[in-house]
């Protein structure tokens, strides 16, 4: 049997994630999805689409779409459903998790990996955020769950964007690439989003991809630019002398400056890693910051195998594989990218360092 993909969709409140669930639920898109609901959602799909005084935790569709509401933990709601599946009384081919706008994704991201059952029945997929353009900036400010969304995500989907300005907005995308390379961010429209572009992302899928934007990977993003450069949405009204990237707009003033405590930093090196003293690092690494780790993942160059090593992991649980062997003529390169809130950064990117032969 092949596993049933998930997806996990966070969000703040008012950023679409109701809509764009209805349209999971109710259209005709002949796919066969189990939504499992928060029960704590602050705006309940059922009130529109469900009857909510309903015994039953399952409701079914029309076009054969399946709605759930988590009434224990999500781990006993997963059983619940494989175990129907499997004796035969729901049809489903994927789910999808709807967390509630407060939640942390990183727990219900575990429990595809921690429970052995659940593994063996469901594959993490991808985690999905929405983020509100009108209210992204006050909600990133004042909300570290907020912020932490942004950072577990796969893929951003930026809704309401035609409520703000075109600097705001690319005010808004900046700050969000600081804090998550990894995630492209698209533009939608009032949870127009194909359903193409939702399911299959493949975001916890070793594979030897690691898709940060070149522009992020540009010389000075990564180790030189601590010094002058007030980074996260430069702040260069009066700092500019100093910064010499080209890319930093100095003219407009519109970036202004966050320190967002969820940030992300790559580490890049030609030399190898010795897998040893690496084991070691990133061990003690994982065990030390990993509730403050949100994602990382890396491409390695590793002494003693011609193919490429792939990790990654959330919080604590870190996972690798050998990839495909390195091209000829290609590069061997390791690239890492970190996400994490407060994360020591120099600690970090010395520790590499020192672990490379």
């Amino acid at each position: 049997m092949a596993l049933i993909p998930a997806t996990i969709l966070t969000g703040f409140l008012g950023s679409g994630k109701t809509t764009l669930l209805k349209r999971v639920l109710t259209e005709a898109h002949g796919q066969k999805i189990a939504v499992i609901e928060n029960e704590f959602g602050e705006e309940n799909i059922d009130n529109d689409i469900l009857v909510s005084d309903t015994e039953e935790q399952i409701i079914q569709m029309s076009n054969g779409c399946i709605c759930c509401t988590i009434r224990e933990d999500l781990r006993a709601t997963l059983q619940l459903l494989a175990a129907k599946r499997r004796k035969g009384l729901l049809s489903f081919e994927r789910i999808v998790i709807e967390t509630t706008g407060l939640a942390d994704p990183g727990p219900v991201a575990q429990t595809f990996f921690m429970d052995d059952e659940i593994a063996e029945t469901f594959l993490l997929d991808s985690i999905l955020t929405l983020v509100d353009a009108k209210h992204a900036a006050l909600q990133l400010n004042d909300r570290q769950e907020a912020r932490r969304q942004v950072g577990f995500a796969d893929q951003i989907f930026i809704s309401k964007a035609d409520l703000v300005s075109p600097q705001e907005l690319d005010a808004l995308q900046h700050r969000l690439k600081h804090m998550n390379p990894r995630a492209p961010q698209k533009v939608v429209h009032f949870g127009e989003v194909a359903l193409s572009e939702v399911f299959d992302l493949k975001g916890f899928n070793l594979n030897a991809k690691l898709d940060i934007d070149p522009d992020f990977l540009s010389e000075g993003h990564d180790h030189a630019h601590g010094e002058h450069c007030d980074h996260p949405s430069h702040q260069h009204d009066h700092d500019h002398e100093h910064c010499t990237d080209p890319t930093h707009d100095h003219g407009h003033g519109h970036h202004h400056h966050h320190d967002d405590d969820v940030k992300s930093f790559v580490f890049r090196s030609e030399r190898a890693f010795d897998p040893a003293k690496l084991e070691d690092f990133l061990g003690a690494i994982v065990n030390i910051y990993g509730p403050r780790m949100l994602r990382y993942k890396g491409v390695l160059n590793m002494r003693g195998t011609e193919r490429k090593v792939i990790f990654q992991g959330v919080h604590q649980l870190m996972g690798s594989d050998l990839g495909p062997q390195w091209a000829d003529g290609e590069q061997k390169m390791s690239k890492m990218v970190f996400i994490g809130i407060d994360l020591p950064k120099d600690i970090l990117l010395q520790g590499l360092e020192q672990c490379l032969i």
